[in-house]
């Protein structure tokens, strides 16, 4: 079975096993709206619904269906985000990177960068996987910029793929992926930009 629960260190950030102890930073910078402007809910609305979010993640995680990481900068040793592996399909070994967010603070500065370095990584050569996929809303700019940076190959739209649960509405999916002979030349692209932003 794959180990879905690894802690991966980098040059910036180190990615943890999502825990209750990570409650407080975590929360602590999810306040901004436009953090979940393209997320189906707002985790950060509520003290209520932030430990409702975390709790179905840490069970999920408990269950073996998704995998929840806290996304922590070395340099300060604070929690600024969280990501995960979900969509896990280990008889085919696929598996998708998703329910990622980060507070603005971070955001050009090399974190995102680095997480899902990480978790590709950790997904192509320690895994084994031949597939990595990402799902976002099709009105998400700013992650489908960010996926096409990365290097990830654009798939297509599937149009109203969910329900929004804040407002109920239908919302079309972008689908986006790497796959294990693309991670070479991913990885090296991946690799100098880290060492951009790392300064080394």
């Amino acid at each position: 079975m794959w180990d879905l629960q690894p802690t991966l260190q980098g040059r910036i950030v180190r990615l943890e096993p999502l825990a209750r102890r990570h409650r407080d930073g975590l929360l602590a910078v999810a306040r901004d709206e436009r953090i979940w402007e393209h997320w189906s809910f707002n985790p950060a609305r509520s003290e209520q619904a932030f430990d409702a979010w975390l709790d179905g993640c840490v069970a999920a995680a408990a269950a073996g269906s998704e995998s929840h990481f806290a996304t922590i900068l070395l340099a300060t040793g604070e929690p600024v985000g969280s990501t995960s592996f979900c969509t896990i399909c280990e008889q085919d070994r696929g598996i998708e990177i998703g329910w990622t967010w980060l507070t603005p603070a971070v955001w050009g500065t090399g974190v995102n960068t680095e997480a899902k370095f990480l978790q590709l990584r950790y997904a192509f050569e320690a895994l084994g996987a031949v597939r990595v996929q990402w799902d976002t809303y099709a009105t998400n700019a700013r992650s489908r910029a960010a996926l096409t940076k990365l290097g990830a190959t654009f798939e297509g739209v599937l149009r109203n793929y969910s329900i929004r649960q804040a407002d109920g509405r239908p919302v079309s999916s972008a689908f986006y992926s790497v796959t294990d002979d693309e991670w070479p030349t991913v990885r090296a692209s991946l690799t100098a930009r880290i060492a951009r932003a790392s300064g080394s």
